[in-house]
Formats: structure tokens, C-alpha cells, sequence
């Protein structure tokens, strides 16, 4: 009798043996719980059969050895040489505790944007750290705490410079030394804000005739002046001054502030974040005080908690797009909170008199290459600089392009007889070397010490002061300050986050790991295509594997977050729409969309018409239509989620679509919700034009704490000429300031595409919607269940009706903060329908998670009752002072309930229990006064006592 058995079990099957969470045998009883024969049964119940796709993906999947091994081979199609192009982007050594500690850390890269501050001081206090280095460097007293990229974020300035000006004018100034990419993205958003575009050199600034203007410094070209006589003519007339400028260069000049900047922006890029083909990275924006209010993106702040001890969090988030939606200052939904950490620990680590060491070492790298040069007999430019000079070289330009290539450097070719030269961080004696050997100049360059910055123009005020970024020296103190801010969060590595709409699934460690071989994170946006053979072979194969799961023909890997892709998508119709001579500016978005999409609507010059649910939640089609008849030939789009916010598969859609196209619109399907159609549903074949995936979503890039995110666009054939070009040529329609976005992350989604392959795609989406129902079949007798399909069945997400307990004084809040004594970050709060918790468990959760969950929640119900029968008053309830911190376990107690209720309620772990580091945070107190930078060390004393 032999004891071989032979086994189907496939070890590596990544699909099912490690993305999917339940296994077979947990989904036969998720099922039973579910009332459905089988998992093909339970889709038929859920999804309308009429849109159902027909073809399977059919790709095969790769194990994780043959996916990392697949990388190698394309990494190695790239060519890494050492780009001196700068225009924005410069090399930079990032500090392997960062790398380690930050970038490679779960902890860090899986956590959620901080809504739910009480399990978010970590993250809060690093990205208020890096609003304190920004503020401190560019010499203004509020920043926010990152944008997507400088190009946008200079967009952004512009948009808050017209809306906070006196002035009347309707033209903005662009000085013509700017960024060229900074340039493209300007004239785009420009454009359907009916903004005129002044592009002119700084001494013809005419301030009369602008309501704002913007200045790079130093120049795209390396020049250095003072502008403070031209800021001072623009605020006579009642104009803004907006600087682009460099953090490491401003640990040398005079900062903007000094100069009496309104506002600054930039990218932190430089401060230890590897250029990655063009990110993720951090731009920045600071501001003078009385404009923090009109300021776009995300603010943290000082506040207090329950017991007056000193928390951070969130501040004036009723300026964002989610609530204010069309009358948003900005449709920013994501920030890039992971690489603004990065970047703050970068100032952390260095410390200011660091930095100043390599700011000064960067420029005497840059003059003795200039001076050099010039005893050689060229033609250098500017006398003044930071770290970028240029060299007329005539008609060798393409000779010595090629010399330095061939001597692994790219340079920046510079008009027809010019080329550009940017030294960086990792510049050495012997990149100096190989360059001047390029221009035939062999003999040792002599080590430049005398600055070639002007005495004026030397920084004079002190930065960084603060005992953060004095702390940090040795690396044992610095490992651990990183460990103690990421043991305050909750972040998906601890626990699952069931938020709605946000999709936080599982990042495969394999997906991650690419993404800091230099092969492809040393890789300047701008160097030649032929170096980027494997970036672009990538690109190629993951648009391909897109188009065949949307069903549509084209896509554009620019827009880098979801609100630019949503953008993207609008501007791609409005100029199909132009092209064809029509004037429509109609948009029609149903009240249960995304905050994000009136927002960007408006931004695009559209005019937002609110089209009414039904009592369902789906679209209410007598008014859809009878909107859409009122626009008539001026309907431009229609704006839809599906399956829909409410969380169900409407049977309307097509009907939808085909009125939308009668009335010659073009239809938008928000890709937001994508989560629950890959392999079921392809939005391009049931009656979309333009869709945009949240890559951060359903394709498996990490959220980061808020960001990188990515928003590609996917068309069909007929919208494809009008996508966002090449943000290097002119009309080129660019949203982001690389071609690609955030090209390194792209590298994410398609190693989950590969390592999936189309059929485990397929069935990560049916087992999300398993369990999304699994979890409403399950709290249907405790909670109500706002919205089902037709045939009683959710989509990815169901909406958690907590409303009738308001009476009872319990709100919603209660218990979204009670959720954090159980271990669990909340579910999506108030939104889309006010006083409602919208729950996604994704199919990346084990039953075991999402059954200690719903304990959990079944416990928090029986709380409610607890103070609807009157047994303990809501005010004195385990729900009211939630949450619990060790501070509550250990002092003295005379609560209405015990210390076990409290401290450690039913699914919270015992050994591993998630303590918060401070109670409920205060959100008025923080909004009332304002704190944005690091308080002193005192307060941090005073909070204590």
C-alpha cells in the first residue's frame, strides 16, 4: 500500500493561494450564509445579465519567482545612465534606513488617507513634518501636506491666485523660464477657465494686466534673481505672486517669503525620492497665512483629544471635493502622502546643517564644472546659478549630446546650439570627469570653492529649527522614531480596512519590490526613449491587458490620480467635441456620484445638472431624461459611477447610455468601482467612451497614506486622437508633468496583472462581491441595509444604515470610533449618503477577518441597544468615550461600564491588541485654531501635564 497521494494543490497559484482571501471550502459556507447555490449563482443574482461580457480574459498567470523574474529581463531592456537633464527632476541617494524603513514598509506604504486620525498620529506627525520643511524653506508660514506633481500643483497656485486676487484682470503670467512641463499643464488647466495665458521673459511683466503671475527659481535654465521688484509691482495691482522653486537650492538663496511671495511651489522630489521615470513624488504648496484658507489639498493640524492632549489631524476638510463638490477649490482627492514622508524624513535625517552640506556641495559641483568649461573657451550661462547651467555649443550640439551619452550621461538639449547641464546629489569627481571629457576637456577639473551666488541673494533666516530635525543624527535614533510614529497607525498590515469605494486590497510584496531596482527608479522622465525600452514595453503590455478587460481601444497612462484622470476624461471629450464645431457644455451627474466628479466637471468649464436618485438609489431615469432633453445640443457628458456609489448593479445603464448618445453626449463611467467588473463587465462595450481606473484601487498600488495614486483613461477608438500628449510639446493637451505620471507604479498593477492572469482576475471580482454580501447577509438583522439590487444582492460594497439610532443619541461617529477598540480602521463615514457607514471588504480578506468584523459590529449593535432600552445613557457608554488608550486602561475608573467592556471588546485581539495613542480627537477645536507647522517642544510638555 503506497502512502503517495497525489495532490492538485498549486503552491504557486498566487491568485488563490495568496491574493484571494477565503478558500474554497470558507466560500462554500460565506455561500450558505448567502443563500446562493453557488458562486456562478450568487453573479447571475447580482449582476444584469444585458451587460454581461461575453469573452473570458484569457492570459496566463505567473508565479511570483516567474513574475520577479520577467522583471529582471524587462529592467534590463533599460539603460541607466546619469541624467543631468534637471528640469524638475535630479538624482538622489535615498537613505537606505528610508528605503528600508519607509518605502519597503507595509506599515507605511498600506495605510489610508488619515480621515480617522486617532489611528493615524504616525503618518500626521511625518507629513507635519513635512509641511514644517516646506514652510520653513520657502520662508511663508502654512503648507499643505503634498500635491501630485510640480506642474499641477503650479496649476493649482494659479487657480488660487484668481480666485484670491483684486485685481480683474483675466490673464495670468508665465514667466518664459519656467519648466516647459510646468508650462503644458498651466496652458491646459488654463484654458476652460477661460484664463489667458501671458507667457513672456520677467523684465516684460506688465502687472497691470494680470491677476496673478509665476516665476520659476532658479529658472528651468539655472538663472537666479531677486524678484522682489517684481512682486512688488504685481501687489500694487492687487496681482498674486506665485514661485516655482527648488527645496535644496533654498537652503542656499533667499527664500520666497523673503522676497514677499504669496505663494510657492515646487516637487520634494530631490529630497531622497528616486525620479522613477517620473514618480510618484511630492510637490508642495505654501502660502501666505491669509490665504490657508483657499489653499487646495490637504492641511494637517494641531488639535486636542478628549483629554486635552495634544493630536494632529486633518484640518478644514470641508474644503474638499467630497463635500463641496462643484463649488470645490480643487478636485485633489489624492495627495502623495507616502513620498511627502519619504521626503521628510529625508530633512529629518540630514538635519539642516546636512542639507546646507549638500546644497553647497551640489553648487561647487556645478561651478566647477562652469568654470572649467570657460577656461576651455565655451560659452556659459547664467553668471549666477544654483546647480544648472547652459552651454552654447552651436552647431555640435547633437555631437556632444552624443560624446556624453556615449559616456553614460544624458544631457538637456537646449533650443538648436545649446545644451543643459544640472548636477545633482549623486554627482561625483568622476561624473565631473566623464562630462568634461564629452566637450574634450581631459585635463583634472580644479575643485571650485567660491560660491557663484550672489551675496543678495544668499539665505540669511535659520530653517529647521525645530528639535525634529535636530534629533536624528545616528541611525539607531532614527530606526526607532520611524518605528514609533508606524506603531501609532493602523494601517492594512494590522488589520483589514473595510472602506467603501477605496478598495484596500492586498500589495503583493512581489508587486512592490521593482520599484526600487535603479533600473527602472533611476530613470529621468525626459531621458531618451531608447534607454526606456523596458519602461515601454511594460506600459505596452499593461495597456493592452486594460484594454482588453475594459473594452476599450486606447488609454493614456498620464493622469497620475484618480480626480486627474476624471479631468483627463472630461478635457478628452470636450475636445472630441470641439473638433466636430459643437459648443456643449451641459454635464449631467447623478446626486449619488462622487464628490470628485462635479469637481472636476466644473473644472473643465462644464456646467454641473444634478440628476435625482430614485428611492432605490439608482439613477432616477424620468429626470435623467428630461435633463438630458433640456441640454439638448449642448449636453456634453454624463458622469456615472458603476456599479453605482449606493453600492448595486442598476438595469438602467444601457438605457442611460443610448439617451446620453441620442442627445449627442458622451458617456463617463467613473472607474472608481471597477473592483467589482474586471472579468465580468467591460465598461467600453455597454455604452462607455471615456472611463478612468483608480490603479490604487483595483489594480493594487498601495494607497500610501493618501497617495501615489494613478488614474489612466481608457477610450474608444473615436476619443483617442484627443488624449493628454507629451507635456515637452506645445498644445499638447498634458495634465501631469511626465508622460507617463507616476511611471515607476505602473509597474504594480501590471505584476498583478501577470501574476493573476485574466481568470484570477475574473474571480478576485466575484469572490469581492461574495463577500460584500457575505457581510450584508450576515449584520441584515442588526443594522439595515440601505440599498440592494433588484434581487435583494450588493455589488463590492454595501451602505450600513446607522441613522434610526440618532435618536437613541448615537451617531455614526460613536461608532466608527468604537470600531478602533476593536481593532479596525472604520468604514467609509457619511458618504455618499450622510449618517451611513459604506462597507468593502474586498476579496483580499479572510473569513476570519471579516467574521471578527462582524462580531465586532454585532457587538457594537448590542451596545445601541444597550442605550435605545435604556440601560446605560448614550453620554455614558463605551460608544461615547471610544477610544480606549492604554491612558484610559490604567487610570482610575468609574465608568458606567467596566474596564473589559472598554478596553477590549469582542473581535479586538488580546496579545496584539491595536491601542490608539490618543482619544477622540477634537475636529472644531482644530479647525478654530489653526496649527500647521510642529508646535514647540513646550507644548508637547504642556499637553502632558
Amino acid at each position: 500500500m503506497t502512502r503517495w497521494t497525489p495532490t492538485d494543490y498549486n503552491p504557486d497559484d498566487f491568485a488563490n493561494r495568496r491574493h484571494i482571501g477565503p478558500s474554497p471550502a470558507e466560500m462554500a459556507e460565506m455561500l450558505k450564509a448567502v443563500g446562493a447555490d453557488s458562486l456562478d449563482a450568487l453573479i447571475d443574482q447580482t449582476i444584469p445579465a444585458a451587460i454581461r461580457q461575453d469573452a473570458a480574459l484569457d492570459w496566463p498567470a505567473l508565479s511570483e519567482a516567474a513574475l520577479l523574474d520577467r522583471m529582471r529581463q524587462v529592467a534590463a531592456k533599460n539603460t541607466v545612465m546619469t541624467s543631468l537633464i534637471g528640469q524638475g527632476y535630479y538624482g538622489t541617494v535615498t537613505p537606505p534606513a528610508i528605503q528600508r524603513n519607509i518605502l519597503e514598509n507595509p506599515a507605511w506604504y498600506t495605510a489610508y488617507t488619515p480621515y480617522q486620525p486617532e489611528i493615524a498620529q504616525g503618518r500626521l506627525e511625518a507629513l507635519l513634518n513635512y509641511q514644517t520643511m516646506v514652510a520653513d524653506l520657502t520662508g511663508l508660514p502654512v503648507a499643505n501636506a503634498s500635491l501630485l506633481d510640480e506642474a499641477t500643483a503650479a496649476a493649482e497656485a494659479m487657480a488660487m491666485a484668481r480666485r484670491q486676487s483684486k485685481s480683474r484682470a483675466d490673464a495670468f503670467f508665465v514667466a518664459h523660464d519656467l519648466h516647459p512641463q510646468t508650462i503644458a499643464v498651466i496652458e491646459t488647466r488654463a484654458a476652460p477657465l477661460g484664463i489667458r495665458i501671458v507667457k513672456a521673459s520677467i523684465d516684460d511683466l506688465d502687472a497691470t494686466q494680470v491677476f496673478g503671475a509665476i516665476f520659476q527659481y532658479p529658472g528651468t535654465y539655472g538663472h537666479i534673481r531677486d524678484l522682489t521688484p517684481e512682486i512688488e509691482a504685481l501687489h500694487a495691482t492687487g496681482a498674486l505672486a506665485v514661485v516655482a522653486t527648488d527645496l535644496l537650492a533654498l537652503c542656499l538663496l533667499r527664500e520666497p517669503g523673503a522676497m514677499g511671495a504669496d505663494i510657492a511651489v515646487g516637487s520634494a522630489q530631490r529630497f531622497g525620492v528616486p525620479m522613477g521615470y517620473g514618480g510618484p513624488h511630492a510637490a508642495f504648496m505654501s502660502c501666505r497665512d491669509d490665504l490657508k484658507r483657499a489653499m487646495p489639498g490637504r492641511i494637517v493640524g494641531v488639535s486636542i483629544d478628549a483629554k486635552g492632549n495634544q493630536a494632529y489631524r486633518l484640518s478644514l476638510q470641508t474644503r474638499e471635493q467630497h463635500i463641496r463638490r462643484e463649488k470645490a477649490t480643487s478636485n485633489v482627492c489624492t495627495a502623495q502622502a507616502l513620498l511627502a514622508v519619504m521626503a521628510s524624513f529625508y530633512a529629518v535625517f540630514h538635519g539642516p546643517v546636512g542639507l546646507r552640506a549638500i546644497a553647497q556641495r551640489v553648487h561647487l559641483h556645478a561651478v566647477t564644472v562652469a568654470d572649467a568649461l570657460r577656461a576651455a573657451g565655451a560659452e556659459v550661462a547664467p553668471d549666477a546659478f544654483f546647480d544648472t547651467i547652459t552651454v552654447k555649443v552651436g552647431v555640435g550640439q547633437a555631437g556632444i549630446l552624443a560624446a556624453a551619452r556615449h559616456r553614460g550621461i544624458n544631457l538637456r538639449k537646449v533650443g538648436r546650439d545649446r545644451v543643459g547641464i544640472s548636477v545633482d546629489e549623486t554627482t561625483d569627481a568622476g561624473v565631473i570627469a566623464r562630462l568634461l571629457d564629452a566637450f574634450g576637456i581631459t585635463d583634472p577639473a580644479t575643485q571650485a570653492t567660491a560660491p557663484a551666488i550672489p551675496e543678495a541673494l544668499l539665505r540669511e533666516s535659520d530653517y529647521l529649527t525645530h528639535p525634529v530635525f535636530h534629533m536624528n543624527r545616528a541611525e539607531s535614533e532614527m530606526m526607532r522614531y520611524m518605528r514609533r510614529l508606524s506603531d501609532r497607525d493602523l494601517a492594512l498590515d494590522r488589520a483589514m480596512i473595510p472602506l467603501g469605494s477605496c478598495t484596500m486590497k492586498l500589495n503583493a510584496a512581489a508587486e512592490m519590490m521593482p520599484i526600487t531596482w535603479p533600473e527602472f527608479g533611476a530613470l529621468h522622465p525626459f531621458a531618451p526613449a531608447d534607454q526606456a525600452a523596458g519602461y515601454a514595453e511594460a506600459i505596452a503590455d499593461l495597456t493592452d491587458k486594460l484594454c482588453a478587460i475594459t473594452g476599450y481601444d486606447a488609454f493614456s497612462m498620464q493622469p497620475n490620480s484618480g480626480a486627474q484622470g476624471e479631468y483627463a476624461g472630461l478635457l478628452t471629450i470636450a475636445a472630441y467635441h470641439r473638433s466636430r464645431g459643437e459648443d456643449r457644455d451641459v454635464c449631467l451627474i447623478p446626486v449619488s456620484a462622487h464628490g470628485t466628479n462635479p469637481a472636476s466637471a466644473q473644472m473643465c468649464g462644464m456646467k454641473v445638472v444634478v440628476v435625482k436618485s430614485a428611492p432605490n438609489g439608482d439613477i432616477d431615469l424620468e429626470d435623467f431624461a428630461d435633463k438630458a432633453a433640456k441640454a439638448g445640443d449642448r449636453l456634453a457628458a454624463v458622469m456615472i459611477t458603476y456599479p453605482s456609489t449606493h453600492g448595486v448593479f442598476e438595469d438602467t445603464l444601457r438605457e442611460v447610455c443610448d439617451i446620453t448618445h441620442r442627445h449627442g453626449g458622451q458617456v463617463y463611467i467613473d472607474g472608481a468601482n471597477m473592483n467589482a467588473l474586471v472579468g465580468l463587465v467591460k465598461p467600453g462595450e455597454i455604452g462607455g467612451d471615456v472611463s478612468h481606473l483608480n490603479l490604487h484601487k483595483t489594480f493594487a498600488i498601495p494607497h500610501g497614506g493618501g497617495g501615489p495614486g494613478m488614474g489612466p483613461i481608457g477610450v474608444k477608438a473615436h476619443l483617442a486622437p484627443f488624449l493628454p500628449g507629451d507635456p515637452r510639446d506645445d498644445d499638447s493637451g498634458a495634465v501631469s508633468a511626465a508622460p507617463y505620471g507616476s511611471a515607476s507604479i505602473l509597474l504594480i498593477s501590471w505584476a498583478y496583472c501577470l501574476m493573476m492572469g485574466g481568470a484570477g482576475l475574473t474571480q478576485a471580482t466575484r469572490v469581492a462581491i461574495l463577500n460584500a454580501n457575505y457581510i450584508a447577509s450576515r449584520l441584515a438583522g442588526a443594522y439595515p441595509i440601505l440599498f440592494m439590487g433588484n434581487r435583494g444582492r450588493v455589488a463590492h460594497e454595501c451602505i450600513i444604515d446607522t441613522r434610526p439610532f440618532a435618536e437613541h443619541g448615537v451617531t455614526v461617529d460613536d461608532i466608527a470610533k468604537r470600531l478602533i477598540d476593536n481593532g479596525f480602521h472604520a468604514p467609509t463615514m457619511s458618504w455618499p449618503v450622510a449618517g451611513t457607514l459604506m462597507v468593502e471588504p474586498t476579496e483580499s480578506e479572510t473569513k476570519a477577518e471579516i467574521d471578527r468584523f462582524i462580531t465586532a459590529l454585532l457587538a457594537i449593535r448590542d451596545e445601541i441597544t444597550d442605550v435605545a432600552e435604556g440601560r446605560i445613557a448614550a453620554d455614558q457608554s463605551p460608544l461615547r468615550h471610544a477610544p480606549h488608550t492604554v491612558e484610559d486602561l490604567v487610570a482610575d475608573w468609574d465608568r458606567a461600564y467596566s474596564r473589559e467592556q472598554g478596553c477590549f471588546p469582542p473581535g479586538a485581539f488580546r496579545v496584539d491588541k491595536y491601542w490608539p495613542p490618543v482619544g477622540r480627537v477634537d475636529n472644531a477645536y482644530g479647525d478654530r485654531n489653526l496649527v500647521c507647522t510642529c508646535p514647540p517642544l513646550e507644548a508637547y510638555a504642556e499637553a502632558a501635564e
